[in-house]
């Protein structure tokens, strides 16, 4: 994702600058680090492919496997729940808000999304126009279908989900906004998807945790111990279901990352994470990013592990 401003112009963005990274919870991730292990010795694939790359080489061979459809069993790419007909389920009463980084209009307005917010430990940009892989598929794109995926996973469980922005508006919303959506929601979990835009050879996916952050308008001292918990689980989930390597260039192999610096986390008053899915400017990860099959894992593995947290820890918050 790109946190840090605009600043490219579309189909080939600028790769945005990142702040400095504080590595933490390194003892809650045994089971990610465990499902990798045995990933890689008894399912991953040798050679030069990297992690991840049996995903990899069942998933896509070309840019067009972007709009692949994943398998009959989970419905077509496109295809959304009907909410009317979730009657019951483990999930029942409980509510879900996903944050689809960025929008897919956002580098048509960016006098708007260049506008200062309050973060509380700082003001920020209203929004980025996020990255992209080297062939154009955008951060904006892959966040929204991961997004919609995930809706329909987690209303089949019975929970209620709510999207920050599904693509129904010119741009935004701000990163305040985000965060507020949540909290006005009184949401059981949030998480925020994105995909990361560093340098060739960094892989792997990694969570981002809220640093404890009591200034201005943020205080997030309520959420950093349920969050931390949140974030844990999404990581081994994604682990085993993605077969994703955690990331080799931030979160010292743990897949988790705390940070102080993001407003969407800062001004949150529920639990909340962000997921960096992999590399997009990495041409193994974007091959899984680009992916319709694996997008569909992605999904799932981040659904997962809400859903580990929400019938674990209820709405602790």
């Amino acid at each position: 994702m790109s946190y840090t401003g605009p600043g490219f112009d579309p189909p080939r963005p600028r790769r945005s600058r990142r702040g400095p990274l504080t590595v933490a919870l390194a003892a809650l991730v045994p089971g990610a680090l465990l499902g990798w292990a045995v990933y890689a010795s008894v399912g991953g694939s040798g050679g030069d492919e990297g992690p991840g790359s049996a995903a990899a080489s069942a998933a896509s061979s070309s840019a067009s496997s972007r709009t692949s459809s994943p398998a009959p069993s989970v419905g077509s790419e496109d295809e959304k729940p009907d909410a009317s007909a979730v009657a019951s389920g483990p999930l029942v009463g409980k509510v879900v808000v996903i944050d689809p980084g960025h929008n897919p209009g956002n580098f048509k307005h960016t006098t708007e999304i260049n506008r200062q917010v309050d973060i509380g430990t700082n003001r920020k940009e209203c929004d980025t126009t996020g990255t992209s892989t080297n062939d154009g598929y955008t951060e904006a794109e892959f966040t929204l279908d991961v997004a919609h995926r995930m809706r329909t996973l987690l209303e089949e469980q019975g929970a209620t989900v709510k999207l920050t922005q599904d693509g129904d508006r010119p741009f935004g919303p701000c990163v305040d906004e985000r965060a507020r959506i949540g909290n006005e929601a009184e949401a059981d979990a949030v998480v925020s998807i994105h995909a990361d835009g560093s340098g060739t050879g960094n892989r792997g996916f990694h969570v981002i945790l809220p640093g404890s952050v009591h200034a201005g308008a943020a205080d997030t001292r309520a959420i950093v111990g349920p969050s931390g918990d949140l974030g844990t689980r999404i990581a081994g989930d994604f682990v085993r279901v993605t077969g994703s390597a955690p990331s080799n260039y931030v979160g010292g192999g743990t897949g988790l990352v705390t940070r102080k610096d993001l407003g969407g986390l800062n001004l949150s008053t529920v639990p909340k994470v962000f997921i960096e899915c992999g590399n997009m400017r990495d041409s193994k990860d974007a091959a899984l990013l680009t992916s319709g099959a694996w997008r569909q894992r992605a999904a799932q593995g981040i659904s997962e592990g809400i859903v580990g947290f929400l019938r674990g820890q209820g709405s602790a918050r």
